[in-house]
């Protein structure tokens, strides 16, 4: 298989996986950009509305409009940069922490589901693939 066929099926398969982890959510719950904000805050700390724009490759205008709507329902919060008071800092609340702890333990329920129809070597491959999907998605 080349690099292009191995590009098109991790496509549709990470694709399909991702849109069935989906489908479970229920009315009320976060919408992907402010999950996705929410874990890149989780995972990288605090940041401005703007790095957390360009890390997620959205518009700025996106971003504060996806941070306003999380800082009303309590997940975020917000502060003064100590070093540049002309920028605020946005650092995810304990609240915003346990709304991601929630979802994603909700999503590994049904992951380690699936899982359990698997032999000790494919979950093996599975393990040993899970870090090299993660480091191409920080590629893209």
């Amino acid at each position: 298989m080349d690099v292009e066929e191995l590009a098109a099926a991790l496509q549709d398969s990470i694709g399909l996986l991702a849109r069935r982890l989906r489908q479970t959510s229920t009315p009320g719950e976060l919408t992907l950009p402010e999950r996705s904000a929410l874990s890149r805050l989780d995972r990288g700390g605090s940041a401005t509305s703007a790095e957390l724009a360009r890390a997620e490759q959205i518009t700025p205008q996106a971003m504060a409009t996806t941070i306003s709507g999380l800082e009303q329902r309590g997940l975020v919060e917000r502060r003064n940069d100590p070093h540049d008071g002309r920028r605020i800092i946005m650092s995810l609340s304990e609240s915003g922490r346990e709304v991601l702890r929630r979802k994603r333990a909700a999503h590994a329920q049904q992951l380690a589901a699936a899982l359990a129809a698997f032999s000790g070597d494919e979950l093996d491959v599975l393990a040993a693939a899970a870090p090299l999907i993660e480091r191409m998605a920080e590629g893209i």
